[in-house]
């Protein structure tokens, strides 16, 4: 039987395929295209070999590939002949979806989606960046200042000393009982929650925190209140679950019970989100006469709260106002803290403080996605807890902090004091301005050029609006480089 002619380019060396690979890969991209038809017989293996430069053992090797994969099937007494299958297969499909001639060329199988597929959520990510640009959005710690020596040594300890607890699996999807128990205690000490480990869950991150939550309470068609000013991607998640959205107001005094208390005389709410220690974004606190109304409020119309304290160790005048989960008898509300703003984001640590039951339900809605967290760097933190190494470096960052804080409100007095209204923040890690008369939207992209990022007010709206108003990050800057991002801005407004 006459053998096919094959027009192959010899293997590449310098390629990190495998020369074998890139032999099998070329072949299927012929049977692909329909260049090499049903029961097409390949050439020998010393023959293509002496063709290609290369050793019998490498044709050999592509061959078996080959027929593995399906393209090819070994005929006594003929040799390598093409495979029915696949090359019916193959003489079926559109001639788009077949590969070009020298196929590979193009990285990887692009291949379109042969089935139905929802658009799915949508994430409105953050434009890139200038490189060195002073980055004044997201409310980020300084990455610079994290003590990742401690928790480096405290990771390595916890791998040697505990290899079965690190790296096997385990049956407690709600986190380490090591670091529940430590942060148990710490909310207990510095919150005023009465927890124990039972009632606390880790997270990887604050996001599956509000997911699982979300999942976990929301029903399809379940009204869930947000604040107007808020957390995008909390919204998505609650949206996700079936929620259907209804925002309730800011100011001032934080989100506006009394508006909130006539949508539940119009309708039955299931959830509430609220961040009354520093609104998300306008750092309002929420005042003493409306946490009490709106803990009465979710007693009287039997909804829950999902409180987001995202950065309860910052505060800076006085002592930081304890969380609503501190004085909740009735067991209304869901607690939410996270170690991203102590530490850094990339270690994806968060918690969930809640009652017993509803812990052990989002303890089962984690399994089917995630079976448990990472257990050595759990344990490397509840560790530093125990040590009080944590402590001492909140400590720390809170004096940073404070500092960073003072130098960009009197920056933006001096520079800007004629072009924004703004209440200095009695802690957190960002400033909220009202902007009267500025196109902040138009302002944030001429400021990007000139090497300064930070947030307009429109994108935490929660119904598209343009907003005379801004947001700036200070944690991750030093005091110098606040001060001249600022001249910046001032020179752009």
């Amino acid at each position: 039987m006459p053998r096919a002619t094959l027009h192959l380019r010899p293997p590449d060396p310098r390629q990190s395929v495998a020369l074998f690979a890139q032999i099998a890969n070329a072949i299927a991209d012929h049977i692909r295209a329909g260049r090499l038809a049903c029961g097409d017989v390949l050439p020998g293996s010393r023959s293509l070999a002496r063709e290609l430069g290369v050793d019998r053992d490498t044709v050999i090797a592509a061959y078996t590939d080959l027929e593995a994969q399906g393209f090819i099937t070994t005929v006594p007494r003929t040799g390598s002949v093409v495979a029915s299958v696949v090359a019916s297969v193959v003489a079926d499909l559109p001639r788009a979806t077949r590969s070009p001639p020298g196929g590979r060329a193009r990285r990887g199988f692009a291949r379109q989606l042969g089935f139905a597929l929802d658009p799915g959520p949508q994430i409105s990510a953050a434009p890139p960046h200038p490189a060195n640009a002073i980055v004044l959005a997201a409310g980020v710690p300084d990455l610079r200042l994290v003590p990742s020596e401690l928790i480096a040594r405290a990771y390595r300890r916890a791998m040697r000393r505990h290899p079965e607890a690190a790296l096997g699996y385990t049956t407690a999807p709600t986190g380490h009982v090591r670091l529940r128990t430590a942060l148990a205690q710490l909310v207990r000490e510095s919150r005023g929650i009465p927890a124990s480990a039972d009632d606390v869950m880790i997270t990887r991150g604050s996001q599956m925190a509000l997911d699982l939550t979300a999942r976990a309470i929301v029903r399809p068609g379940d009204v869930v209140c947000v604040e107007a000013l808020g957390y995008r991607p909390s919204w998505g998640t609650m949206e996700r679950a079936g929620g259907r959205l209804i925002g309730v107001p800011v100011d001032a005094g934080g989100i506006d019970v009394d508006a909130l208390a006539r949508i539940c005389e119009r309708t039955a709410v299931r959830l509430v989100y609220v961040t009354p220690h520093h609104q998300y974004p306008t750092t309002a606190v929420l005042t003493a006469g409306r946490r009490a109304q709106l803990l009465a409020l979710a007693r009287a119309h039997r909804f829950a709260i999902l409180e987001d304290d995202y950065d309860h160790e910052f505060h800076y005048e006085g002592r930081p106002v304890l969380p609503l989960a501190t004085t909740d008898p009735d067991g209304v509300v869901i607690y939410i803290g996270t170690l991203s703003k102590i530490l850094a984001p990339g270690l994806r640590l968060g918690f969930v403080v809640a009652p017993r039951p509803l812990i052990e339900r989002l303890a089962r809605e984690r399994y089917l996605v995630d079976r448990q967290g990472d257990h050595a760097l759990e344990l490397a933190i509840a560790e530093l807890i125990e040590d009080d190494e944590l402590g001492r470096h909140t400590r720390k960052m809170r004096r940073i902090y404070h500092s960073r804080r003072d130098a960009l409100v009197e920056a933006l007095r001096d520079a800007l004091g004629d072009r924004l209204s703004f209440h200095v923040p009695t802690g957190g890690i960002a400033l909220w301005a009202e902007a009267p008369g500025v196109d902040a939207d138009r302002w944030c992209k001429r400021a990007a050029e000139r090497g300064v990022v930070f947030q307009p007010g429109s994108v935490f709206c929660l119904t598209p609006a343009r907003l005379a108003a801004v947001r700036f990050g200070y944690a991750a800057s030093t005091e110098a480089e606040l001060r001249l991002a600022v001249r910046r801005l001032a020179q752009c407004i």
